[in-house]
């Protein structure tokens, strides 16, 4: 078979568990036990969990009290982002060792086009297996890979062996690999689409492919044309070393549960200060403002507003934030406020062409 569009080396490295396992490299007497990075079992939401922890059912992003009712020896420790942004930065330094065509996604996770790379090594795999390695050797914490060849793909390979190992999906491995594939491990099919997606009969990668183009932009809008085109193994998203951020926030999770707008306007003065440090220290302006509110019931609720021209003063900022607090009642007293700004100057306009055909394969593509 011949391929219409150049094969890439797409290597997508994932740290594992990696704010827990800092804290367990840092502090010898947390290893091999239950660990949670944020918050408390009373307040906050849990970032991180060891996969001790893990196996009681801790999860990021769920709150420290069913944290700590799933798992009553958790134990909760502080998140300490600089000491995390300094791994970060000796991890991406070893990245760089072999590829300038490195997109981080977070501290913790980042893609690399090794397709030429610095090294001379024609094996993406064994590039992926020296990397983690040296990452052990060199910093002490072990991370996972996907190998393939485009970003989704690699990405959804870097679960699959975790923790400490990887999976290469070669070539002519992937549309078999990506038919096989349940529906809700496909990168970018969260819970609720997952369950629309059961609804309509959909359960793996080979019933997605079933369904027409016309079908699922029908049922599922812009994002039909992604799903499409990703079970054919067409992702054309390029490793892009300079990723420019969608939106800048800050947020706060308050000690005790407020009630009333008018204790809320402080906490939203100081968010807005934090918004407008990070907005000037990256030199970027907005245009869309969002509020987030958190309810004691944990309810989420955003507000937003979008201005006819770009800001990143903080007085501008709060203005508007206040204007969308006030904008309706609040439903439940209030655990966590968040400001964000999005639409931003440091956008690009891109035009993303859906290709409706399918995709053909190398089988010698040396992986």
């Amino acid at each position: 078979m011949q391929n219409s569009f150049p094969l890439k080396k797409i290597i997508h490295v994932d740290m594992d568990a990696f704010y827990a396992s800092v804290e367990q490299m840092d502090n010898p007497e947390l290893k091999g036990k239950p660990l949670a990075v944020g918050g408390s079992e009373k307040r906050g939401v849990v970032a991180a969990a060891s996969y001790e922890a893990r196996k009681f059912g801790v999860k990021s992003a769920m709150s420290g009290y069913l944290a700590k009712k799933n798992c009553p020896e958790l134990i909760f420790v502080r998140p300490r982002f600089d000491r995390y942004k300094e791994i970060s930065t000796k991890i991406r330094g070893i990245f760089l060792e072999y590829t300038d065509l490195v997109e981080p996604l977070s501290l913790d996770e980042a893609y690399l086009d090794v397709t030429e790379n610095k090294k001379g090594n024609p094996s993406a795999s064994n590039i992926a297996r020296e990397i983690r390695q040296r990452i052990l050797e060199e910093v002490g914490l072990t991370a996972s890979a996907g190998i393939s060849v485009n970003k989704f793909i690699a990405k959804v390979a870097s679960d699959y062996n975790k923790p400490n190992g990887q999976k290469t999906v070669e070539p002519d491995d992937v549309l078999p690999f990506l038919e096989n594939l349940e529906i809700r491990k496909f990168y970018g099919v969260g819970k609720v689409t997952t369950q629309k997606m059961y609804q309509l009969g959909i359960f793996t990668g080979k019933d997605l492919k079933l369904k027409s183009l016309e079908y699922l932009i029908t049922h599922f809008g812009k994002s039909g044309s992604f799903y499409y085109n990703v079970v054919r193994g067409i992702h054309l998203s390029t490793v892009k070393p300079n990723r420019i951020p969608k939106s800048v926030g800050a947020e706060r999770t308050f000690s005790e549960n407020l009630s009333s707008e008018i204790f809320m306007l402080e906490r939203l003065e100081n968010i807005a200060i934090e918004l407008e440090r990070r907005l000037k220290k990256n030199k970027i302006a907005g245009k869309t403002i969002t509020l987030k509110i958190k309810y004691s019931d944990f309810k989420l609720q955003t507000r937003s507003k979008t201005l006819d021209y770009f800001i990143a003063d903080k007085s501008l900022i709060l203005e508007t934030a206040k204007e969308l607090l006030y904008q309706e009642n609040l439903n439940n007293s209030v655990r966590l406020l968040g400001i964000s700004l999005a639409n931003l100057n440091t956008e690009k306009t891109e035009t993303d062409k859906t290709i409706n055909k399918t995709v053909s394969v190398q089988l010698k593509f040396d992986f």
